[in-house]
Order: C-alpha cells, then structure tokens, then sequence
C-alpha cells in the first residue's frame, strides 16, 4: 500500500476517478461528491463496498446512515470521500466543498479519524459554509453550466436526500 491509499486512516479523502481509486480499496462506503453532477461517472472507482452520493445538503442524514452502517459492522467503518471534479479530474471547488461538507458532518457524528486531506476539506468546507451556494454558481463549472444547471443543482445540493448507487453489505 503507498500512502496516497490512505488506509490508515478512517475518513479519507481525494480528488476525481484517478486518486479515487486509491482510498477505496477496504472502505465499507464511498461518498461521491459531485455538486454539479453528470460531468463524471463514479462507476470506474471499483467500489466494493456502498456507494452513495454527498453533498452539501444531505450531510447530515448521510453521516447518521453511515453511522448506523458503523454499528451494523460492530466495527469502525471506513469511509472514502471522493470530489468528482472536472471532466479530466481537474480540480472543481464546489465538489471540493461538497466533499469537506460529509466530512465535516462525519466529524461531528463521531467519525472523525480523518486523513490530512479530509481534514482540509473539512476545513475549507467550516470556513466557506455561508458562501458554498455562490460559490457553486461563481465557480468556474458553474459559470460554464449555465444558470439552469445551477439552479436545478442548488436544489438538487438543498435537498437531505442522498442516493444510494451501491448497496452496503456488512
């Protein structure tokens, strides 16, 4: 295992399909975190585990299902958080927010054995959460989606609801 796995860790983090493959080898669930959704198809993470959506909005209610997750397995449950990003993986800040704003819920639900890049993106995510909806629109993706993708993703990042893509099995 290289360090970009970040297994010792029990929230990692990383950025897009390529650094997302490392950190979700042995995680019980991945959060994807895709605030403007569609540019970027999860599917070739190689997920063993649950994969659900996360964002901004379903933080809460995603970190309570991950902890009841926990307590099916008796165990702790390893969680990888993985910001869509761009197209070609490069760097979005409203995914990178999306993925602080799961993180920092799993923190205060008690999952908090964070690698140092969750604790950043926990981070950014306290220190910009009044502004997390402009920077959705004023972010580079969101000037580039256009005001009805933004708007039909603010709704969709408003919303507690969270999808699961992949059932978890303990």
């Amino acid at each position: 295992m290289t360090a970009a796995a970040q297994t010792k860790y029990q929230v990692r983090f990383a950025f897009g399909i390529e650094a997302g493959r490392a950190i979700v080898d042995g995680a019980h669930v991945v959060v994807w975190a895709d605030a403007l959704p569609g540019a970027t198809d999860p599917a070739g993470l190689g997920v063993s585990g649950a994969l659900v959506t996360g964002s901004t909005g379903n933080r809460i209610a995603l970190a309570r299902w991950i902890l009841e997750r926990q307590a099916d397995l008796g165990d702790r449950a390893i969680v990888a958080v993985v910001a869509a990003g761009g197209p070609s993986g490069e760097f979005a800040v409203e995914d990178f927010l999306a993925a602080g704003a799961v993180i920092d819920a799993l923190g205060d639900a008690g999952i908090d054995f964070t690698s140092p890049e969750a604790a950043a993106a926990a981070g950014a995510f306290a220190f910009l959460k009044n502004a997390s909806a402009h920077i959705l629109s004023a972010s580079i993706a969101g000037q580039e989606a256009g005001p009805e993708a933004v708007a039909a993703a603010k709704a969709a990042t408003a919303s507690e609801h969270f999808t699961i893509l992949q059932e978890f099995s303990a």
